[in-house]
C-alpha cells in the first residue's frame, strides 16, 4: 500500500507514502472562493510530497471535464445549482458509484471536504469498506441561515453537520476557537489544521500608483479594501457603515469592493462612490490588495477568512472583528485592531479612528506585513499530512 516518499528540501526524513489520498468537494478551482483555493494548494503540496490523489467533485458545466496526470486523476459526479451561488453546484448522491470505483481501486484514507449529499456519500461508502475516513469543516452553514432569511434551519443544520462529521474519524478545522465551539456541541474528534499565505504572492511591493489613480485616489488619500463575496452573509452593512463614518473624518477615503455575488447589483445602485472591481485573482489581485491601506472586514459568519491573511501579507491595516483568522494572528493595536464580535459600533468606531491617524496607519501595516511573514503553508501540509496517517495508522497512532 505504501511506497517511499519523495523527499522534499527541508524536511528531515520523508514520511511514508499514501500511495492514494483521496478529496470530494464541492469546490475546486478555478473556482474562486477560500474553500477552493485551500483545497487545491493542498491537493498540489501532496503531489509534490510523493502522494497519489483522486478528487472526486459534481461537474460545473457542461463542458467540464475530468483530467488526470502523474498520480492525479478526477472523478466528476452529477451536480444541481447552489442556490445565489453562481458557478457553483451541488454533488448529488454516488453512494453506488463510490463503492465500485473504490472496491476497483482501495484508497488508504479518504478525506471529505465539504458536508452535502456527495459528501455524505462518500462518507458511508467509506465506512461501508472499512475504509478511514476524515472530514474538514470550511464553511459555517448554520450561521449563513440567519442571512438569508431562514433562521429557522440553524438547528436542524447543526444536528445534520455534527452528525456527518461524528460518522468520521476525525475532523480537521482551521482554528483552535473554531475547534472549541464544535467540541462543545456535541462534535467528537476534532484537530486543528490551520491555514497559510503566499507571502511571495501577496505582497506590499505590488501597489501600483497607477490603479489608484484609476479609481480617483490622489495623493495620501486612504483606500479601503474589502475582499469578498458581495453577499448577505458577509456583513455588508456594518462595512458600508464603517465607510461611511470613515467620510465624515476623511471625505478623500476611497471605497474599493473586490468580488462578486447576489448583492452586488443593488449596492452598485445605492453606492455609486464605490469603485466595484469584480472578480481578481492571482497577480492583479495581489494588486488590488497592495493599492489599498485599510482592510475593513465585518464578516461574522467564517470558519477561518483567507482574506484576512491575504490583506496582512498585502500589508494593509485591518479592522476585523476578534474571531477566526483575526483572533489567530492579530494582536490589538500592533498588527491590526479588533472589534468585540459582532459589536458593529465598536466596529465602526475603531475603523473611524483609525482613518484619522495616518501614523498609526504606517506602523500597522509594517506590523502586518511581518506577522504574515510567520504564517507558513509548509506547517500546514505537515500537519494534515500527520492526520491522514495517523488514520490509516502509519504513524504509530492509529486514531
Amino acid at each position: 500500500m505504501f511506497e517511499t516518499a519523495t523527499a522534499i528540501p527541508g524536511r528531515s526524513a520523508p514520511h511514508p507514502a499514501l500511495r492514494v489520498a483521496r478529496w470530494q468537494t464541492e469546490t475546486y478551482p478555478p473556482e474562486i472562493n477560500g474553500v477552493a483555493m485551500t483545497l487545491g494548494r493542498m491537493v498540489e503540496a501532496f503531489l509534490q510530497r510523493g502522494h497519489h490523489v483522486q478528487l472526486i467533485r459534481p461537474r460545473q458545466h457542461t463542458a467540464d471535464v475530468a483530467t488526470s496526470r502523474d498520480r492525479f486523476e478526477e472523478i466528476l459526479a452529477s451536480g444541481l445549482p447552489i442556490p445565489r451561488y453562481d458557478g457553483l453546484r451541488a454533488g448529488l448522491p454516488a453512494y453506488r458509484r463510490l463503492l465500485r470505483a473504490w472496491r476497483a481501486a482501495r484508497p488508504d484514507v479518504v478525506d471529505v471536504a465539504t458536508e452535502g449529499p456527495l459528501g455524505w456519500s462518500a462518507v458511508s461508502a467509506a465506512r461501508r469498506l472499512r475504509i478511514p475516513v476524515v472530514s474538514e469543516f470550511h464553511t459555517n452553514f448554520q450561521s449563513y441561515s440567519r442571512h438569508y432569511g431562514i433562521g429557522w434551519l440553524r438547528q436542524p443544520v447543526e444536528i445534520y453537520l455534527r452528525m456527518f462529521h461524528n460518522r468520521t474519524r476525525v475532523t480537521m478545522v482551521p482554528t483552535r476557537e473554531m475547534r472549541d465551539a464544535l467540541l462543545a456541541v456535541g462534535h467528537r474528534h476534532v484537530d486543528v489544521v490551520a491555514r497559510g499565505v503566499d507571502t511571495r504572492m501577496f505582497d506590499p511591493a505590488h501597489r501600483d500608483p497607477d490603479l489608484r489613480a484609476s479609481w480617483g485616489v490622489g495623493g495620501d488619500a486612504p483606500v479601503v479594501i474589502h475582499v469578498g463575496r458581495l453577499a448577505p452573509e458577509k456583513n455588508l452593512g456594518v462595512l458600508l457603515d464603517g465607510f461611511r463614518a470613515i467620510r465624515t473624518v476623511r471625505p478623500d477615503a476611497r471605497l474599493v469592493l473586490v468580488g462578486d455575488g447576489p448583492e452586488r447589483a443593488a449596492l452598485q445602485r445605492r453606492h455609486p462612490e464605490a469603485v466595484f472591481a469584480g472578480m481578481r485573482t492571482g497577480h492583479d489581485l495581489a494588486r488590488h490588495y497592495a493599492s489599498g491601506d485599510l482592510f475593513l472586514f465585518a464578516s461574522v459568519t467564517e470558519t477561518f477568512g483567507n482574506v484576512t491573511l491575504e490583506a496582512l501579507a498585502s500589508g494593509l491595516a485591518v479592522v476585523a472583528y476578534d474571531y477566526a483568522a483575526a483572533r489567530e494572528h492579530i494582536r490589538h493595536g500592533e498588527s491590526g485592531l479588533l472589534a468585540p464580535f459582532d459589536d458593529s459600533a465598536a466596529f465602526v468606531g475603531l475603523a473611524q479612528s483609525l482613518a484619522t491617524d495616518p501614523v498609526r496607519i504606517a506602523a500597522l501595516r509594517g506590523q502586518a506585513r511581518q506577522t504574515a511573514s510567520a504564517i507558513d503553508w509548509e506547517q500546514v501540509f505537515v500537519a494534515l499530512e500527520r492526520i491522514l496517517l495517523r488514520s490509516v495508522g502509519r504513524d504509530g497512532n492509529a486514531c
